[in-house]
C-alpha cells in the first residue's frame, strides 16, 4: 500500500514539474561517491551556510532548506551518505569507500518560486530530488543489446592489440584447450571465464577503461553467478551450434546476460533518468600514458551511444522521461593549480567532442565543467629562483605534507610525443579536514547544481 501511495505521489510531483531524477555515473575512480556525498552535504547546509553562491536560488536567498526523504524505490540500496561522512570527518580524513552497485538517495528542497504559476499555488514550493549512483562500466554494456554473441566476440578479439594482447595471454592460452562442440563442461567454462575476468580486471588496473561485459569487473549481487561465466571465442556465423555443447552454453549465458542483466538495468533504472552527470578523471590517464588516455576517450564515446536524447515536454516527462541535460564534469580540479582549470575543461571538451556533436543535433543541452567535489588541497605560490610559481599543498594518501606543481594540463588531445617529452605528475591527496557542523569544502559544486537543477528551482 505504501509503495502504491509513493508511486502516486511521484506521478503528481512529476506532473507539477517538482520531481527530477539525476543520474550520476563515471568510470571507476572518477569520484562518484565523493561527488554525491558533497552534493547532499552542500544542500543540507543551505539553511545555515552561504556556501553556494553560483546556485542562483541560494544566492538570491530563495532556497529555504533541504531534508532527506525515504526513497521511493525500495528495491535499490540506499546511498551510504552517513558512512561516507564518517570517513571524511574522522581524525584522519579518508575518501569514502566507492560504491559498486546502484544506490539512491532522495532530498526535498523547499524554495520560494519565481514562476507565476507556482506562486499562485503557494508562497513556497518543494522540489523532490532523486540522486542515483551507478557504475559507468554497466553503461558500457548497453550496446550489447544490439549485438549477437558472434559480433560481440569479434569486437573483443579486434581490441587485442598492444597492452591488451599482453594482458590477455593466460586467457587466450586457455582458450586453445576447449572443444566448443564437446559436451558442456561447467568446470572448464568457469575456469576460462575466470581468466577472461582476470584479463578485464588487469586492463582496468593498467588504466584501460573499455571493458565488456562491465558486470564482470563490478558484479554487485551477481558475483559467482553462471550468467557472468562466459567469454568470447572465435566462431563464424555459419558455425553449427551443437545442442548441449560448450558453445551452446556460452551463447545461452550471453543471451541471458543481455536480457536479464543489461535490459533489466535499462528498464528499471536508465530509462527513468531525467538528467545525467558523467564524472571524468582526466588526470589519472594523463599520468598513465597515451594508451590509457585514448582508451578512456573511446570508453566515453561508448558511454554516449547509450543515451536516449531529447527535450521533455510535460506529457513525455509523465510517461516516458528522457534525459534532456547532460553534464560532463572533470573531477579533482584541486589536484592541479587554478591556472590549469581552463585547460582541464578544454581537454575534457576535446575528449567528448564526438558525443557533443550527436547531442547538439538532437537538441539536447550539454556542458563541460571542472570541479572538486571535496577539496583536498590549497592553492598558492612558491618562490623558485626569484620567481613566483603556482603550487598546490596538501597531505598525500601516505600522510606526508607536500607542496607541488603538478605541471601543465594540455588544452587539446595530446599526441604520444607529449608523454615522451614531459608528461604529467599526478599526486593523490587526502581530503581536507572539515568540522561536523560545517559544509564540506568544494570547488564549483554550486555551479554543477545550477546547471542540473537551477531551472527547477524557479
Amino acid at each position: 500500500m505504501k509503495s502504491i501511495k509513493q508511486e502516486v505521489n511521484d506521478f503528481l510531483y512529476r506532473s507539477m514539474d517538482s520531481h527530477v531524477r539525476i543520474a550520476v555515473t563515471g568510470l571507476s575512480r572518477a569520484g562518484k561517491t565523493a561527488f554525491i556525498t558533497s552534493l547532499v552535504n552542500q544542500l543540507l547546509h543551505t539553511s545555515t551556510h552561504q556556501q553556494l553562491p553560483l546556485l542562483s536560488a541560494a544566492r538570491d536567498k530563495r532556497l529555504i532548506g533541504a531534508k532527506r526523504e525515504p526513497q521511493s524505490n525500495m528495491m535499490v540500496p540506499r546511498f551510504a551518505y552517513d558512512d561516507a561522512m564518517m570517513q571524511l570527518q574522522g581524525a584522519e580524513p579518508n575518501w569514502p569507500e566507492p560504491t559498486r552497485d546502484v544506490s539512491e538517495i532522495r532530498l526535498a528542497l523547499k524554495y520560494k518560486p519565481t514562476k507565476r504559476t507556482k506562486k499562485l499555488i503557494s508562497s513556497t514550493a518543494t522540489l523532490h530530488l532523486d540522486i542515483i549512483d551507478y557504475p559507468g562500466e554497466w553503461l558500457l554494456d548497453l550496446p550489447l543489446l544490439d549485438m549477437e554473441f558472434e559480433a560481440w566476440a569479434e569486437s573483443q578479439f579486434a581490441a587485442l592489440k598492444g597492452l591488451r594482447l599482453e594482458l590477455a595471454k593466460p586467457w587466450l592460452d586457455a582458450l586453445q584447450t576447449i572443444d566448443l562442440d564437446a559436451e558442456v563442461s561447467e568446470q572448464q567454462l568457469q575456469e576460462i571465464s575466470q581468466l577472461y575476468t582476470d584479463y578485464l580486471k588487469a586492463c582496468k588496473d593498467q588504466g584501460l577503461h573499455w571493458v565488456q561485459p562491465g558486470r564482470f569487473v563490478l558484479p554487485g549481487e551477481l558475483e559467482g553467478a553462471p550468467v557472468l561465466q562466459f567469454f568470447p571465442c572465435r566462431i563464424t556465423d555459419e558455425h553449427k551450434v551443437v545442442r548441449g555443447s560448450n558453445l551452446a552454453m556460452l551463447k545461452a549465458r550471453y543471451h541471458e546476460y543481455q536480457t536479464k542483466v543489461v535490459k533489466a538495468f535499462y528498464k528499471q533504472h536508465f530509462s527513468t533518468f531525467d538528467r545525467q552527470i558523467i564524472l571524468v578523471d582526466c588526470l589519472q590517464p594523463l599520468n598513465a600514458g597515451y594508451d590509457s588516455f585514448m582508451d578512456m576517450r573511446a570508453a566515453l564515446e561508448q558511454l554516449m551511444h547509450s543515451f536516449k536524447y531529447g527535450r521533455s515536454n510535460l506529457l513525455k516527462r509523465l510517461f516516458a522521461p528522457r534525459i534532456d541535460k547532460i553534464l560532463f564534469a572533470a573531477t579533482k580540479a584541486d589536484h592541479v593549480t587554478p591556472d590549469q582549470h581552463a585547460n582541464l575543461v578544454s581537454l575534457l571538451q576535446q575528449m567528448v567532442h564526438p558525443a557533443w556533436q550527436t547531442a547538439s543535433f538532437e537538441n539536447i543541452e550539454i556542458s563541460c565543467m571542472s570541479m572538486a567535489s571535496i577539496q583536498a588541497t590549497q592553492s598558492g605560490f612558491i618562490a623558485n629562483n626569484g620567481k613566483s610559481t603556482p603550487a598546490i599543498q596538501g597531505t598525500t594518501l601516505a600522510g606526508d605534507a607536500m607542496t607541488v606543481y603538478p605541471g601543465e594540463v594540455p588544452n587539446k588531445l595530446p599526441s604520444a610525443a607529449y608523454w615522451q617529452k614531459q608528461g604529467f605528475e599526478f599526486t593523490a591527496f587526502r581530503p581536507m579536514s572539515s568540522h561536523h557542523d560545517e559544509p564540506l569544502p568544494h570547488i564549483r559544486v554550486d555551479k554543477v547544481l545550477e546547471y542540473l537543477i537551477g531551472d527547477k528551482l524557479k
